[in-house]
């Protein structure tokens, strides 16, 4: 059973009551409760979400991450956990940059071990005193972060397995054409340039 608005906006009051400034907003929308929090109380805050008995959000479900390059902190950090006691989702979000290590919560939720990889190895984002802190998605000698907004699409380097060598080397990426410009507009709506190919047309 879904939790109605009012229940949910009640469990939020309740969280920011218990944790006081370590929760800098809650808000309910689509039928989920939402809480954005202080990433220096990672651990306070994942700890009192599972263990206070009002809450009980034992079940560690997800832990992702998303990109906003014109903030300052340009990461979410976004933990999703259920509470089976109470039937009931909560959506965490810290914010961190790209220098300063957030907590690992690998204390709490032994289970993030691997999410925390993966966000780091997608965006780049530090947990502090994670055991075993390395790429899982790309290779070792991969460079920069993927999922980040501003990685180009093309990659920085190409791996091939070289017949002469007998083995796998990596090269700069060398674009043989130039992107398309693509201004979105359609062809029969009419352009302000003559599309390659138009010029061979009888006016």
């Amino acid at each position: 059973m879904q939790q109605d608005g009012d229940t949910l906006k009640a469990l939020g009051d309740a969280i920011k009551a218990t944790l006081g400034s370590a929760v800098h907003a809650v808000d309910v929308a689509y039928g989920e409760l939402n809480i954005r929090a202080e990433a220096s109380e990672t651990i306070r805050v994942l700890t009192t979400l599972r263990d206070d008995a009002r809450f009980l959000f034992k079940n560690f479900t997800d832990l992702t991450a998303a990109d906003y390059p014109a903030r300052e902190k340009r990461f979410d950090i976004v933990w999703h956990l259920l509470s089976p006691k109470h039937n009931t989702r909560v959506r965490v979000t810290f914010e961190a940059d790209e220098t300063n290590a957030v907590p690992s919560a690998i204390s709490v939720f032994p289970a993030a071990n691997w999410y925390e990889r993966e966000v780091y190895d997608m965006y780049g984002v530090i947990f502090d005193d994670h055991p075993d802190l390395r790429r899982m998605l790309t290779d070792y000698g991969f460079q920069g972060h993927p999922l980040r907004k501003d990685f180009p699409t093309s990659g920085y380097v190409e791996v091939r397995y070289d017949d002469e060598q007998k083995r796998v080397v990596y090269e700069p990426v060398k674009l043989v054409q130039e992107f398309r410009n693509f201004d979105f507009l359609s062809p029969w709506e009419g352009t302000d340039y003559v599309l390659p190919g138009d010029e061979k047309a009888k006016s």
